[in-house]
């Protein structure tokens, strides 16, 4: 006869708080799992993007072929690709400034000026530097418009132009870049006498004579300023300010005698039974004498 049969127990049911605790366990493994399984996904695909196992010149090659076949923007980003995962080859500095130029003939001129500068400032004074400040005029210059609007880029092409002149005169982009510093200083000298008009049409004689001042003072090689002396003639002429009247239509004339301007500025100082006349004193006199700018 066999024993007595002991009684079984039951499994202990663990407490509520033991409960949360394995719950939250799991929960932040099967989290930590998706992470893991994910990490491809996170980081391994973008960065597969970014890193480039290939040779510099191989990279560079592919850039170049890139280029020749219209497929600037492709271009841009390879010779980035070169600069990123070759930082200290040969082939790193000059594939920076050949991205500026391949998002430039791609028609992103922010991306093509944001790689000429910072060519320029890592490799100042380096065989492409002239190509770089070339870059930056031209990305500007593309984005300039008419005398009747805003004219921030051409002032900024301008600057680059005058910059690339300054540093690097014997550049092959040296002669280039004067023809549209001449284009740019007469779009912007008409610029200033669109305004400047405008303000003589509403009587606003003092805000009429600062732009056609600027005209005088900044822009007197391009053909506005035969018309800027006339206007300042009459602007001061309203005002009663006859001395700087005279002057103008004195050095109006002197320079350009037989400029329809300098009728219109004779036939007003005329009506007054004055003549023109150049007063040393006068900021137009300092001004066209180089004097200095008042």
């Amino acid at each position: 006869m066999s024993g007595p049969v002991e009684p079984r127990m039951a499994p202990a049911q663990p407490s509520p708080c033991a409960r949360a605790r394995a719950l939250s366990a799991a929960i932040g493994l099967a989290l930590a799992a998706g992470l893991l399984g994910g990490c491809g996904s996170i980081f391994g695909s973008d960065k597969a993007e970014l890193v480039n196992n290939d040779p510099p010149d191989v990279i560079y090659s592919q850039a170049e072929a890139m280029v020749n076949k219209g497929k600037y923007d492709d271009a841009a980003r390879q010779y980035e690709q070169v600069d990123i995962n070759h930082p200290y080859s040969q082939e790193a500095r000059r594939s920076i400034v050949m991205a500026s130029y391949a998002y430039y003939k791609a028609g992103k001129y922010d991306d093509a000026v944001s790689a000429a500068d910072r060519y320029l400032t890592l490799h100042p004074g380096t065989q492409e530097s002239d190509l770089a400040q070339n870059i930056i005029g031209m990305s500007y210059y593309q984005q300039v418009l008419d005398p009747k609007r805003d004219q921030t880029y051409a002032r900024r092409s301008l600057s680059a132009y005058d910059t690339l002149l300054q540093r690097y005169p014997n550049s092959r982009y040296a002669s280039e870049a004067a023809n549209r510093v001449r284009v740019l200083r007469d779009l912007l000298a008409a610029n200033e006498m669109q305004i400047g008009r405008y303000y003589l049409r509403k009587n606003n004689f003092l805000a009429a004579i600062n732009r056609f001042r600027a005209v005088v003072t900044d822009y007197q090689t391009t053909e506005q300023v035969e018309e800027a002396l006339m206007r300042l003639t009459e602007a001061y002429m309203a005002l009663g300010i006859v001395n700087e009247a005279q002057t103008a239509a004195a050095v109006l004339g002197h320079n350009f005698p037989d400029s329809k301007w300098y009728k219109h500025a004779y036939g007003l100082l005329g009506k007054q039974g004055l003549q023109p006349r150049e007063h040393e004193g006068s900021w137009i006199t300092k001004t066209w004498k180089g004097d200095g700018q008042a």
